[in-house]
């Protein structure tokens, strides 16, 4: 998918992962063994039926891979899920896709964001922005993505938000350490894309947009 639409479709729904991240030496990665969690937000059958409303309104393929809503929730279980299961925490579908609905619930950044005073806009915030007013109030380090400018805009519009978490007791830790900023062209997990980064990379300082949802088609 090129980036202009991955921008309309990630601006038009919210979308949830939650996904275990290991180290850099690839011998601990073919282990499955991972040292945190990562929530990420978008902006835009195989688990139990209570979960399914949650599931169908939170968790959507985004970037429509698959031909069906179970195809994807199986890919997002096989993927991580079943890295994750490590923990007592999420070693079944159920705890795995529950504890996932309950994290977003629990940390609610919309709410966060819409509080601070953040919210969608045709007039343009600056990354730090974002990046202060998350640490202010989570007091971690986020990891914030952006869609690089387009003919459409002429500044880097936000993708999505990483919070990152302990691995055993799913607590908030830092994406990465103070002063060290990851490189801004590496490769981005999208949920539903695999490791591809999409047209998504770390943001760079400066302004950034955060649109307002488009108005549905009647």
């Amino acid at each position: 998918m090129r980036p202009a639409a991955l921008r309309g479709a990630l601006l038009g729904c919210l979308c949830l992962a939650l996904l275990c991240l290991g180290g850099a030496d690839r011998r601990l990665r073919d282990r499955h063994e991972w040292k945190k969690l990562i929530l990420v937000q978008h902006w835009p059958e195989t688990v139990c039926e209570d979960l399914l409303p949650e599931m169908k309104e939170y968790w959507p393929d985004l970037i429509h891979l698959f031909p069906n809503r179970s195809s994807f929730w199986n890919h997002e279980w096989r993927k991580h899920g079943t890295c994750a299961a490590q923990v007592d925490a999420l070693n079944s579908q159920r705890k795995y896709f529950g504890r996932t609905l309950e994290l977003y619930r629990e940390l609610d950044l919309n709410s966060v964001l819409l509080k601070l005073g953040i919210k969608p806009s045709v007039n343009y915030y600056q990354v730090a922005d974002f990046k202060d007013a998350l640490a202010r109030v989570y007091r971690v380090i986020p990891k914030i993505h952006c869609l690089p400018p387009s003919q459409d805009e002429e500044v880097q519009t936000i993708g999505q938000i990483e919070l990152c978490l302990t691995k055993q007791d799913q607590k908030l830790r830092n994406c990465t350490e103070p002063g060290q900023e990851p490189p801004h062209k590496k490769e981005v997990w999208l949920a539903g894309g695999g490791t591809e980064s999409r047209g998504l990379r770390v943001c760079e300082d400066g302004p950034v947009f955060y649109p307002p949802p488009k108005k549905a088609k009647h």
